[in-house]
């Protein structure tokens, strides 16, 4: 099983080499980078090359490592005993199933996507040290052990808002999506917009970068936010002759999409981004 990208996701040679690497190594593949470079994006797209279903657990700032194992809904039995219901005799009916159980028992190899890891608690990545080291656990309840069937392709996504422990870390192999250079960003337009027009395509760049590289900007824009701006000019029809008198008068068309805090704005106009 061999990554190479798609014809919808552009993924660089290091990449490639590191996904591959994490499959060989049955080790989850920690992917970090800036907002906007495709962290989660690549666990669809490993899901749909290797023609694998996907897993995805999204984690909040309040999401517990158990929630990935499964849930006992105890009131829901203390419920239905006190109506007499027949299911409170096979506690089995009150198990709820977390992802990792869910592709643990997949009947084929999945990807599972953990996304956003650093948005939880500290403790989280140690609390699923076990579990993702010897793909098992132990449900109390029903006195057995859930094990995976086919040992899931594992990507665990990170903005870098907090740093994980290094216990965790020893168990992953890392990887670290950097901005796309010039060639790579085009292709990767190219791939989203092809019938756009060539030199709008190279004055939104031009900008784009122009942009990115002014000094002090708090969050430079990324890709996503890239594509989002290109999308924009095309639907309100700027050309690019429209964009550079645009940029000659000091001004950006439909900033919001590139531009998210008033401070970076306040830099932008001040550079007049050139």
């Amino acid at each position: 099983m061999k990554f190479t990208g798609t014809n919808d996701y552009i993924a660089a040679k290091d990449l490639q080499m590191a996904v591959n690497a994490s499959i060989a190594m049955e080790k989850p593949l920690l992917v970090k980078g800036e907002p906007g470079t495709g962290k989660t994006m690549l666990a669809h797209e490993i899901a749909k090359a290797l023609k694998c279903p996907l897993y995805t657990w999204h984690i909040k700032s309040t999401t517990k490592a158990q929630q990935g194992l499964y849930d006992y809904d105890a009131v829901s039995r203390l419920r239905d005993s006190q109506l007499g219901d027949e299911k409170v005799h096979d506690i089995s009916n009150y198990i709820i199933k977390g992802k990792l159980w869910e592709a643990f028992e997949a009947d084929q190899r999945v990807v599972l996507l953990i996304d956003e890891i650093d948005k939880a608690d500290i403790e989280f990545p140690n609390d699923l040290l076990l579990e993702l080291d010897k793909m098992e656990f132990f449900c109390y309840e029903l006195n057995k052990t859930i094990k995976a069937k086919h040992r899931p392709i594992v990507i665990i996504s990170s903005n870098n808002e907090k740093e994980l422990p290094d216990a965790f870390l020893r168990r992953c192999f890392f990887h670290y999506i950097s901005f796309p250079d010039r060639n790579t960003l085009m292709k990767i337009v190219d791939v989203h917009y092809p019938d756009m027009e060539q030199r709008l395509t190279q004055e939104a760049m031009e900008q784009f970068y122009a942009i990115r590289n002014i000094r002090g900007l708090k969050k430079k824009p990324s890709t996503s936010e890239l594509l989002d701006w290109i999308k924009l000019l095309m639907v309100g029809k700027i050309n690019a002759e429209g964009l550079k008198e645009e940029h000659s008068a000091g001004r950006i068309p439909l900033v919001g999409a590139i531009i998210k805090n008033e401070q970076d704005l306040e830099l932008v106009n001040k550079s007049k981004f050139r």
